[in-house]
This record gives structure tokens, C-alpha cells and sequence, in this order.
């Protein structure tokens, strides 16, 4: 499966007022190598193995691949991913039938606040709230495979 996404960063915290839905989310790298990266995540009750490709050029694509595994099973593989766990607050907003997936970081990379739309195709259009920043996609430093290794707060 190919994702197609954009991210950007947050001009203020008005996207609090008409969120739908939030969700802390932990997860950490069994291989962050931007090749073939390989997350463990956990995202309240449900958990995840993802292995992600290479991005495109214009960092918009990517290959992803994700299964569904058990709770336990990602707290015991998390003992085993690199050091620097991810620790955020996911907040689904929408706006004009677009669903916007504004991160919230914890921990180390506290203050950092990233907003990620999924696209159905690389030019689909989007529709800007008034909260939406500075777009960064592409943009590795805003991975949160490299935050891992280099959290925001070492900026």
C-alpha cells in the first residue's frame, strides 16, 4: 500500500475547539533506517507493527505496511526498539470533510505540535484551516522516526 501524506506544523491551538476525537499514542523504532523503517506502536487500546519504504522525492509517498497485533505483544517489542520512545497526543479534527491528524508530542519533544492530512492522491487538494502552519513535508527532521533519535527539545 502506498501512503500519500503532507504535514505541517501549527500557527495556534484553535484545532482544541472542534477536535472529534483524541488517542495518546507510544511507540518506538525496531529499525528506523528511512529504507525500510519498522514502528512498533501503541495507540490506546489497540497496537500496531508498521514497516515503512523509502519516501518519494517530494517526500509525499511512501510504501506502508501495518498489522494489528496484541497489546502485549507491542509492550514486549517496545523493550526492543532503539532508544527514544515517542510519546504523543493524536487529535482528529475535521474540517470541510477533511480529516486532519494533529500530533501533540510528550517527552522529549514536548512543544513540538505536527499536523498530518492523508491524501487519496500526491495533487489532491486541500482545504486550509485557519490553524494549519508551515507545511514540512518531506522534511526529515519532522520524521518521528528522527525524532526519535533527535527530539525536539535538543533543536
Amino acid at each position: 500500500m502506498i501512503e500519500i501524506e503532507r504535514k505541517f506544523l501549527v500557527k495556534n491551538n484553535a484545532f482544541l475547539s472542534s477536535f472529534k476525537n483524541k488517542k495518546r499514542i507510544v511507540q518506538g523504532y525496531l529499525n528506523s533506517n528511512p529504507k525500510r523503517a519498522v514502528r512498533v506502536r501503541i495507540k490506546e487500546e489497540k497496537a500496531y507493527i508498521t514497516i515503512k519504504g523509502l519516501s518519494s522525492k517530494n517526500g509525499k509517498s511512501r510504501f506502508e505496511w501495518e498489522k494489528e497485533i496484541s497489546t502485549k505483544d507491542a509492550e514486549n517489542l517496545l523493550l526492543l526498539c532503539e532508544p527514544g520512545i515517542i510519546d504523543k497526543i493524536r487529535y482528529e479534527v475535521e474540517f470541510k470533510n477533511q480529516l486532519f491528524e494533529v500530533d501533540v508530542f510528550e517527552g522529549e519533544n514536548a512543544g513540538l505540535i505536527l499536523i498530518e492530512i492523508e491524501l487519496e492522491t500526491e495533487t489532491s487538494k486541500i482545504i486550509k484551516p485557519d490553524w494549519l502552519g508551515e507545511e514540512v513535508t518531506g522534511d526529515e527532521k519532522y520524521y518521528n522516526s528522527y525524532l526519535s533519535k533527535k527530539p525536539f527539545s535538543t533543536w
